[in-house]
């Protein structure tokens, strides 16, 4: 048995770290920043990562083994840059063994494919936070892991499968971009391989994505299917056409990650081929 700090626990990716973790036996503490959470197989503590200072207490109070930090806010620099950094310095100063969540946001998308090695180019403001915690992240700790992902998807439960629910009924105004291409991730696999890194002796970045590249139209369609939308009611338009498109094909080329993991990083049409709720076959 571990005992794991899961920062940002509250969220949709940490909530799932955080019930595996459970389900594992280990020791699972978890922070909120505004939504207090209540679970007995939980310790639950407040924290704004933007407070150097409160992070340093709180995990020197926790003195986890492991800590994933999966806390982000998309505008708030302070969070997704400045948080990280303050994470990184408190679980360094226990020896704690560090997990930061990134993002392919750190990439523009000009090279299409990207491997752990490529080097970020951001062209949004999330996407820099996201590289410049990635940096603070490897100098204050280079044997921490930093997992980039993309679009996390569960069984009905994330944001993007209510997005195209909400666009599909009215009601939400909104397209699906035909021209804006991810790597989707189930949430669940997501989650495994983090508490899987976390367990290894790897070091540095990972791709912990899904294997099938799909515009955020098909992956409308394909949640469509599953549910039973009339896909004729997806509207569809081009990030392109924004006054800031912002990355539009990002690949994160996961086999060198898949290959040091038992975890199976399923693509789109695989998990969402099935009913919400369809288990993996391993």
């Amino acid at each position: 048995m571990i005992r794991i700090l899961v920062v940002g626990g509250s969220g949709y990716l940490g909530a799932e770290v955080v019930r595996q973790s459970v389900a594992a036996d280990d020791e699972v503490v978890a922070t909120y920043a505004s939504r207090p959470v209540v679970s007995p197989a939980v310790g639950w503590r407040a924290v704004d990562i933007r407070r150097r200072s409160d992070v340093v207490a709180l995990v020197a109070d926790v003195r986890p083994d492991v800590v994933v930090n999966a806390a982000y806010v998309k505008p708030d620099w302070r969070t997704n840059a400045d948080g990280a950094a303050h994470v990184a310095v408190a679980a360094a100063q226990v020896g704690a063994r560090l997990v930061q969540v990134s993002s392919d946001a750190v990439f523009s998308g000009a090279a299409s494919s990207y491997t752990e090695n490529a080097v970020p180019d951001p062209l949004n403001p999330y996407g820099a936070a996201k590289a410049a915690a990635e940096t603070a992240v490897a100098a204050i700790d280079p044997t921490a892991v930093v997992a980039r992902t993309s679009l996390i998807l569960g069984d009905g439960t994330s944001p993007h499968e209510a997005f195209v629910h909400a666009v599909a009924t009215g009601v939400q105004d909104g397209v699906l971009f035909t021209d804006d291409v991810r790597c989707p991730v189930h949430v669940a696999d997501l989650a495994a391989a983090l508490l899987e890194l976390a367990a290894s002796g790897h070091a540095g970045v990972a791709h912990v994505a899904g294997p099938d590249p799909v515009s955020r139209y098909e992956l409308g369609l394909l949640v469509a299917a599953r549910d039973g939308l009339d896909p004729s009611l997806l509207p569809t338009g081009l990030r392109a056409d924004l006054p800031v498109p912002g990355p539009l094909d990002v690949r994160l080329d996961c086999r060198r990650t898949q290959g040091l993991l038992r975890t199976r990083l399923r693509g789109a049409r695989e998990f969402l081929a099935g009913p919400p709720g369809t288990p993996r076959t391993d």
